[in-house]
């Protein structure tokens, strides 16, 4: 695609933006040179969605891919020579599902108003709310100017490929400024987070927990494994094709009937299974000798992603359990910062989950839908300002200890 210019303190760098459609087009050596796609790949932390194998695996497996509203468009900056300098993972999108932060009320009154919202960019992790880098650069590369390509790249592709506008979700907040100043504006979301203050076990972090609290959720472990529940705690080897086939049957379950149609196929579990089953945890509750329900979770260097839940059988208090009390011994015995439990959901709070600031950033061409959203978003960043701030007071913990109630803002991975 055309050339650019990146750079700052009165340089400019040339640079190239190409797009690749599928992942597959960069070499899994190019792909690992950017920060945080594998773990020794950069001093950023590791994250798993952000690996080569995952994001093969979703393309591999036919969930992201143009048959799905998920055609590839994924964003190469390049240097005169060829080197790759960074990269985003993009997707020309027909809709807008799979992707946890809601526009369809946007498309909903330009679509009213006589435009065409989709198609769309979409700059994310199909599937997946979690948040991460999605202007990924490669090692020893000026990480500024290389983000002021790839945010100047999305801008280029929305505007060469006639589409309506271009969205990075999930981003880190440090990315925000420079977005912004690049013309993309600025939203917010809520999610809840467990941060493991050096905790040595699951008592440990019980004793933060103010009384009443602390013995409701002794209460609630209690009752999820009557019945003669057991849990199992499941990485590497031990996920075999058998317990991939019963974890599938409980998200197509749970899923059908939550969603109406799951994202995620049979086939993509065998592939991540394969391709980094050692970056994956598998909590799966057995009763009567067989499995009868389970959440997937992915360890990155510091974080615990807690993702997809299923069952075939009720149990009071059980999902509680294998989503959210089981991933917070697992953080704790591996010495891991933080527990992404997934979107929304106010109920985590009183299970140890605090109020986190999600960011996502957007960029519309056109001019009346876009006075229209940012005046929106004034309005909707101030709601959940305050919302957070209301959440952070109702926390479980004990009040009247500073250690035990820093702002969750203030908390980093």
């Amino acid at each position: 695609m055309d050339q650019g210019g990146a750079g700052g303190s009165g340089t400019q760098a040339q640079y190239a933006v190409r797009i690749a459609t599928g992942i597959g087009a960069f070499t899994e050596q190019e792909w690992e040179s950017l920060g945080g796609t594998t773990p020794a790949a950069s001093e950023t932390d590791y994250n798993p969605f952000l690996s080569f194998a995952f994001l093969t695996s979703l393309e591999d497996s036919g969930c992201a891919v143009r048959a799905t509203g998920w055609q590839g468009q994924h964003l190469r900056l390049e240097a005169p020579d060829g080197r790759l300098l960074g990269a985003a993972p993009c997707y020309v999108k027909s809709h807008s599902q799979g992707e946890y932060v809601f526009d369809h009320g946007w498309a909903d009154a330009f679509e009213r108003a006589g435009g065409s919202y989709y198609p769309k960019l979409q700059c994310s992790i199909p599937f997946t709310p979690a948040a991460g880098p999605r202007l990924l650069v490669a090692k020893g590369e000026d990480a500024g100017a290389v983000k002021a390509g790839l945010a100047a790249g999305l801008k280029l592709v929305t505007d060469k490929l006639g589409v309506s506008s271009a969205h990075i979700t999930f981003l880190p907040e440090d990315d925000v400024p420079g977005l912004e100043a690049a013309g993309f504006l600025h939203r917010t979301d809520q999610q809840f987070h467990f941060f493991n203050e050096g905790f040595s076990s699951y008592d440990d972090f019980l004793a933060t927990l103010a009384s009443r609290k602390r013995k409701a959720l002794k209460k609630e472990r209690r009752e999820a494994l009557a019945d003669g529940i057991t849990i199992d705690q499941l990485t590497g080897k031990a996920i075999t094709e058998s317990v991939w086939d019963d974890f599938f049957a409980f998200y197509m379950d749970t899923g059908g009937r939550k969603w109406g149609r799951p994202y995620l196929n049979r086939e993509f579990f065998s592939l991540v299974g394969e391709r980094m089953a050692d970056d994956i945890l598998l909590v799966m509750a057995k009763r009567n000798g067989r499995y009868i329900a389970g959440a997937i979770n992915f360890i990155g260097s510091h974080t615990l992603f807690g993702r997809n839940w299923g069952c075939i059988e009720d149990h009071p208090f059980l999902h509680f359990e294998v989503c959210y009390h089981q991933a917070i011994d697992f953080a704790i015995e591996r010495g891991l910062k933080v527990v992404e439990a997934g979107a929304q959901g106010e109920h985590k709070l009183a299970r140890g989950y605090r109020p986190v600031t999600t960011h996502s950033a957007h960029y519309i061409a056109h001019p009346g839908l876009r006075r229209a959203i940012a005046d929106y978003l004034v309005r909707e960043r101030r709601e959940v300002e305050r919302m957070g701030e209301y959440l952070e007071d109702h926390t479980p913990f004990r009040k009247g200890d500073p250690a035990l109630n820093e702002p969750a803002s203030s908390k980093t991975d």
